[in-house]
């Protein structure tokens, strides 16, 4: 459980120190741009639009990270009071995510 309270708390100081963008179709905009650094989906993202943003996060090689609560934790752990399924990271500031999750890997 330690490991996943990491995460969170890097994925909070990427929304607190860096650039992000929250729902779907700015993840698949920042994704098309090539400005995604990360993308962070919810466990309970619908099947189709898992796959869509699975596949184009993949073909443009960007990481994608299954977080593994809710919508509602997602929002919960980046200080929102709303559901979050997806979300782009394209600046990640002071966060040290990515490299947590080259770790992890």
């Amino acid at each position: 459980m330690a490991e996943e309270i990491d995460a969170n708390r890097e994925i909070r100081r990427a929304v607190d120190t860096g650039s992000v963008s929250f729902g779907e179709k700015q993840a698949e905009k920042n994704i098309l741009k090539g400005d995604a650094q990360l993308v962070i989906i919810s466990n309970n993202l619908g099947k189709l639009p898992r796959e869509k943003i699975s596949h184009l996060a993949n073909v443009s090689q960007i990481p994608l990270y299954e977080f593994s609560g809710s919508g509602m934790e997602l929002g919960a752990v980046c200080g929102k009071p709303f559901v979050i399924s997806t979300m782009a990271i394209q600046n990640i500031g002071k966060s040290k995510i990515l490299s947590y999750l080259h770790k992890k890997k």
